[in-house]
């Protein structure tokens, strides 16, 4: 409790919550395409393969606007980015309502549905803003909680397209995006953390070797969560020919379970370092993921998921207590790319998914790709992060004791790479 009180009084409690509520809702939205794919996926007789093209859309358009929402926000402010964006997203939500009737509609609302998906790095960045070091986890943890806006979606939207049909959820989306947009208005400040710099002072950390490496990590565990979260309803609804409104409530809570897992992930983090959580949470997710290659039963396959989320959710977290370590100044910025890289990587898992069920016949082949993949990632990490607690950051990725203050931050040097 004393902890609690704490870390409240240490910063700036409504503007982590209004940036919390904003990345939900936002990513609530940016999965809406996911949660209704099994509707849409019927009324225009798609293949798998099409479904994952679908469903990765917004995904791919998504991650390429995030970087450019970070830059703005470090010149108009991270309150006024966030405010600009909802008002965007809907607008391209009434588009949605009035205007999508076709498959070929459905791909280019999935373009829209991407303005949603910019919000990640603007999100953090505002709510831990306030924060101290020794908090930056934690407070990340709680603002990047906002993914569970993916069980909102999941558990909502299939029974609202099961009453009003789907394409009139996109008008409800629209009306609820009002919440956040005015919680940011009244009660949001912008934190007092900005520094001025040049563009390509900000634009640094993208030729940057570490950047990359934060890339690559995040790619599985932000990339992996968001992957799952948009194929979950398809593949449970192909692979076990359940209703749709179970398929959405299944993803609920495993989507639900692993936004809550952000929030531990950061903590643990401040406590036990970055590095070392990332660690473990890798193996765990490996795990899961190779056990998803037998094609076990529907509970074995639900529990799966539900540790596959559990792990990937604290991975979020924990790649997130390490970002302001290594960019104190350009968090936004280094936030944004890295967000940007890690949601295209959420693209991947669908695609390849689709693939191997209409190549084979099944996602066992799709799944083991992946957990291949996450082997050599998490081989890359340990690796770098040898050189991470010589120079900028503690044991086991923790912040350095005592934390410098902003006008002594030592910036390392990491070997620039062509990009």
């Amino acid at each position: 409790m004393a902890s609690a009180k704490a870390f409240l009084r240490s910063g700036h409690p409504p503007t982590l919550f209004a940036a919390f509520l904003y990345f939900d809702f936002s990513f609530a939205v940016w999965v809406l395409n996911g949660a209704m794919g099994p509707f849409i996926t019927e009324q225009f007789h798609l293949s798998p393969a099409q479904t994952g093209l679908m469903v990765s859309i917004p995904t791919m358009a998504g991650a390429l606007m995030r970087f450019p929402l970070g830059v703005l926000g470090q010149y108009i402010g991270r309150k006024s980015a966030a405010i600009i964006e909802m008002l965007t997203i809907i607008a391209a939500l009434m588009y949605g309502f009035f205007f999508v009737h076709t498959f070929s509609n459905v791909l280019a609302m999935g373009v829209l549905l991407g303005t949603a998906g910019a919000s990640f790095g603007v999100a953090l960045s505002l709510g831990a803003g306030w924060f101290p070091k020794e908090y930056k986890g934690l407070a990340m943890g709680i603002a990047g909680a906002g993914n569970s806006g993916t069980a909102l979606a999941a558990f909502f939207a299939p029974r609202l397209a099961k009453v009003y049909g789907w394409s009139n959820v996109y008008g409800v989306a629209a009306l609820f995006m009002l919440l956040p947009l005015l919680t940011m208005i009244i009660f949001a400040k912008e934190p007092p953390d900005k520094e001025h710099q040049t563009l390509g002072q900000h634009l640094k950390c993208l030729v940057e070797a570490d950047g990359w490496y934060f890339n690559l990590i995040y790619i599985i565990t932000f990339g992996g969560f968001l992957g799952l979260a948009t194929f979950l309803p398809s593949l449970f609804v192909s692979q076990f020919h359940m209703a749709k409104t179970e398929a959405g409530t299944l993803t609920m809570m495993a989507t639900l379970l692993g936004s809550a897992t952000r929030v531990l992930g950061g903590w643990l983090s401040d406590k036990i370092g970055g590095i070392t959580t990332l660690s473990v949470v890798f193996l765990v997710a490996i795990a899961g993921i190779f056990g998803l290659t037998t094609s076990p039963s529907l509970a074995a396959t639900t529990l799966l998921f539900m540790l596959c989320f559990a792990a990937l959710g604290a991975g979020n977290g924990a790649t997130f207590q390490l970002v302001p370590l290594r960019w104190p100044l350009t968090t936004a910025i280094a936030g944004g790319m890295i967000g940007e890289i890690g949601a295209l990587g959420g693209s991947i898992l669908p695609n390849v998914l689709g693939i191997s069920k209409q190549k084979t016949g099944s996602f066992s082949a799709g799944f083991a790709i992946y957990a291949v993949f996450a082997i050599a990632v998490l081989v890359v990490m340990r690796l770098v992060a040898r050189r991470w607690t010589r120079t900028w950051v503690g044991k086991g990725g923790r912040a350095m004791s005592p934390a410098p203050d902003s006008s002594e931050v030592i910036v390392p040097v990491s070997p620039a790479i062509a990009v």
